[in-house]
Parts: C-alpha cells; structure tokens; sequence
C-alpha cells in the first residue's frame, strides 16, 4: 500500500505540473500565432504604402506629394506612415531601391542567357528598355535628374543606380571594339538613348523594344551587318 501511495504521489505533482503548465504553453502559442498573422499584415500594408506612394510621387513629384496625401490613399492616419518609414525621404529610398533591384535581377537574368559578349550587351539593352517601359510613372523616379536638387538624397539614389549601371561598365568591357572607341562614351551614348524611348514610345507605331534596344546596340557594334 505504501508503494502504491507513494507511485500515486509521485506521479501527482507531475500532472499538477503539467496542467499548471498548459495555460502558459497556450498562451505562448497564442502569442506566437497572433505575432505570425502580424507580420503578413505589415509587410503587406507596407508594401501598398510603397506602391501608392510610388504612383503618387511619379504623378506629382517628391515636392508635390505629401505624407497625408499618401496616408489618405492607403486610408491610414498620417502619424501611422511614421511606423512603417521614418520619413519620405526613407520612403522614396525604399522604392528606388525597390525598382532598382527589381531592374538588376532581371537584367542578370537576360545576361545569363547570353552566348557572347555582344549577345549579352543586347539582351542586356532589351532587359532595361522593357523595364523602362513597364514601370510606367516610376521612369521618373529612377531617372538621373530626379530629386538633383537635394543634394544628400540624391546622392542615397545616385549609390542604388550605381550598382545597376556596373553591370553595363562590366559589358562594355568584354566587347570588342576598335582600341581607339572610348567605352564610357559609347555606354552613356547606348543608356541614354534607351533612357530617352519611354518620352516617344508609343505600341500603336509596331516597333518593339526588342527591336528598338537591338537596333541601339548594333548601331554602336563596328562588324553589325
């Protein structure tokens, strides 16, 4: 009997502890489950906070749009905006970042497909000007004079580009071309002449971009047919 009492008392603490530890168990794991479905909602709101904000600014320039404008377009308090990014300037980082980034993936990728160097440079060329051309109201923002009257923020979006115009530095690089052609030149000539299509461009005219950015890079190539 005594053995039998003492089994039944050692194993009485051990279900008053357990059941002592549920609610605490369930609790955390609320906490938890509460803490998982935050996060997709943040990242969420944060990203239709970025992709208003970007129309707005493209629309009516960095000046012109204001944070209440964008917290009335995600139907936010303007105090909230704060919790997200810190200041507008932060905001217009995020996004130039974001469509830099966007440009450099899918730029690498068309250069991977590439068999020679000269393939590569059009692919490369083809890549951006589609880019230009399906980022609408954002070609204002990632274009070189945007924000050039602020000097350290335009020194923050200047950094992002730059990362994106060494891939052509690279490109340029392992295409043969005469010793006497100055690359640099002939890179800014290419770039700027991509940069200048979403001013004229136009689907109604038949022209494809595949077809605009090979002709650019061909008209610059010395053994083009």
């Amino acid at each position: 009997m005594r053995l039998i009492t003492a089994a039944r008392l050692a194993r009485g603490p051990a279900k008053r502890e357990a059941g002592s530890l549920a609610p605490q168990q369930a609790r955390a794991r609320a906490q938890d489950d509460t803490q998982t479905q935050q996060r997709p909602r943040r990242r969420n709101k944060r990203e239709d906070v970025l992709r208003k904000a970007s129309a707005l600014i493209a629309r009516h320039g960095f000046d012109g749009t204001s944070m209440r404008d964008i917290a009335a377009a995600v139907d936010m308090l303007p105090g909230s905006l704060y919790y997200h990014f810190p200041s507008k300037e932060d905001m217009l980082l995020a996004i130039h970042e974001r469509v830099v980034t966007d440009m450099i993936a899918d730029t690498e990728a068309a250069i991977a497909k590439g068999t020679t160097p000269w393939d590569r440079l059009e692919r490369a060329a083809v890549a951006h000007l589609k880019a230009l051309l399906g980022s609408g109201n954002l070609v204002t923002i990632i274009s070189p004079n945007f924000a050039e009257d602020r000097e350290e923020l335009n020194q923050k979006l200047k950094a992002h580009r730059r990362e994106y115009e060494e891939i052509f530095k690279r490109l340029f690089e392992d295409i043969d071309l005469p010793d006497d052609a100055d690359r640099r030149l002939l890179r800014l000539q290419l770039l700027g002449a991509l940069n200048w299509v979403p001013v004229w461009y136009s689907k109604k005219r038949g022209t494809s971009p595949e077809k605009i950015a090979t002709s650019f890079v061909r008209a610059i190539r010395p053994d083009a047919a």
